[in-house]
């Protein structure tokens, strides 16, 4: 019995023991296609060999020195590679180990801002229902998620909570999607109002929403009408590109779509692309100019920021990216995996909705697709699909309680950047094939 507390301390999981470009293989010589990356983070596949090689070239000068002593020339020249393309007002980066610590980070950030700028009773963040920010307790405060939060919601911070953008579920009969927008604006102002205005540090939203609604896109307006809500009340912008950023969406940033600036940003999964574990949040100057004149520093650290063998693989990825046109690649073959999804499921019964942007997309369950009635979350569909898409051979990403944190069952797709068409055939009907699967043993069964 393995001594790891894995995820499921249930059932045994097959041993991973190689890995190149979109396939993984297992101890049984079983070879499974990567359909979501893991965790949308191997967004270079595997065994790219421009970041092994970057990997070993740093850790032969150095692997790690601590940031309390040093700076690194390649943690040096990885910040300067993201500002130079990050979102206008951005000026600074910070890095971590990850997306849950760069949330954490930037909460950090949004509060000791206003400390040091004269307004200490500023501690309170807006977030949205049915979002994900990661687990640690800050990140896991401002989250939607009801089931990661459940157990531990008595020692959360509390948080305001406005709706999601959910236009599949939530844009209501004779509305257009920008009078859903418009609606969704005067939720958020309201709640501003409610908690009193001077009293909010941040608004934080992930651009499109990853795990928990998978690959959900905001109606046009509605960012736009955000940051003009945290203007208005002198409130942060906080965005979790955690998941959507980095490219995943067909812009190397999500809120590049949107035609917005956030203050804040996170980014983690496609920034290094799971060669290490490595995390940033992108602030603006203004925010980190106060620090420079209050206090003089960021009050905050973890022992492996800005590691420096995780830059080193980082900065292999971001060149990758420029110099093979990654980010091109990923529209074009979105396009073609939103073509082949369409046409795989548009007549199927138990597929309500398909979503997402670039190589990030959502397929929603439903037990009717006239009412866009779930399944009995007993049933835990989710689980039955991802089993069978393993059965199959592939790695995809199904969630339950995509509706309320309880019902729904959905299945996020996210594949490397780097598959070719035929692979993306390859996920596609693999994956109808577990839906099918997965559905029929659950209408048999009844």
């Amino acid at each position: 019995m393995s001594k790891i507390i894995h995820r499921s301390l249930r059932g045994t999981l097959p041993f991973a023991v190689s890995a190149q470009g979109v396939y993984l293989t297992d101890r049984e010589g079983k070879q499974y296609i990567d359909g979501s990356g893991g965790a949308a983070v191997s967004c270079l596949g595997h065994g790219h060999p421009d970041v092994l090689a970057a990997m070993h070239a740093q850790i032969d000068k150095v692997a790690y020195a601590h940031t309390s002593f040093f700076t690194t020339d390649v943690a040096e020249e990885l910040a300067d590679t993201l500002i130079a393309k990050a979102p206008p007002g951005i000026g600074h980066v910070y890095f971590v180990s990850g997306g849950s610590e760069a949330i954490e980070a930037a909460l950090k950030m949004a509060r000791q801002y206003y400390v040091e700028t004269g307004e200490p009773e500023r501690s309170i963040f807006i977030a949205r229902r049915q979002s994900y920010h990661g687990n640690t307790l800050g990140a896991l405060a401002v989250g939607g998620n009801e089931w990661r939060r459940k157990q531990f919601a008595p020692i959360l911070i509390d948080v305001g909570r406005v709706s999601p953008c959910y236009e599949y579920r939530d844009r209501r009969d004779g509305e257009t999607p920008e009078q859903y927008s418009q609606r969704l604006g005067d939720e958020l102002e309201g709640e501003i109002q409610r908690i009193g205005p001077r009293k909010i540090i941040a608004f934080i939203a992930e651009p499109v929403v990853g795990a928990t609604l998978g690959a959900v896109t905001a109606t046009p307006g509605y960012f736009k009408r955000v940051r003009q809500i945290c203007d208005r009340y002198g409130i942060l912008f906080i965005a979790d590109e955690v998941m959507c950023g980095m490219g995943r969406t067909g812009s190397l940033h999500a809120v590049d779509q949107e035609g917005v600036r956030p203050d804040l940003m996170a980014i983690a999964k496609g920034l290094g692309g799971g060669y290490q574990p490595i995390g940033a949040v992108l602030a603006s100057s203004r925010i980190v100019e106060a620090f420079r004149k209050g206090t003089g520093m960021f009050q905050h650290g973890h022992t492996y920021i800005g590691h420096a063998t995780a830059c080193a693989a980082a900065l292999a990825v971001q060149k990758v990216f420029a110099r093979d046109k990654l980010i091109e690649q990923v529209q074009s073959l979105g396009a073609y995996l939103e073509k082949r999804l369409h046409e795989t499921f548009i007549n199927s019964p138990y597929v309500g909705d398909l979503r997402g942007r670039g190589l990030f997309r959502g397929v929603e369950l439903v037990a009717d697709r006239a009412t866009k009635k779930p399944f009995d979350p007993a049933l835990k569909l989710h689980a039955k699909v991802k089993s069978e898409a393993m059965n199959q051979g592939l790695l995809c990403y199904p969630m339950g309680g995509t509706i309320d944190g309880v019902t729904g069952d959905h299945v996020l797709l996210a594949p490397p950047f780097i598959c070719t068409e035929a692979q993306i055939d390859e996920i596609v009907d693999k994956l109808a094939r577990a839906i099918e699967t997965g559905t029929h043993a659950l209408k048999h069964a009844a």
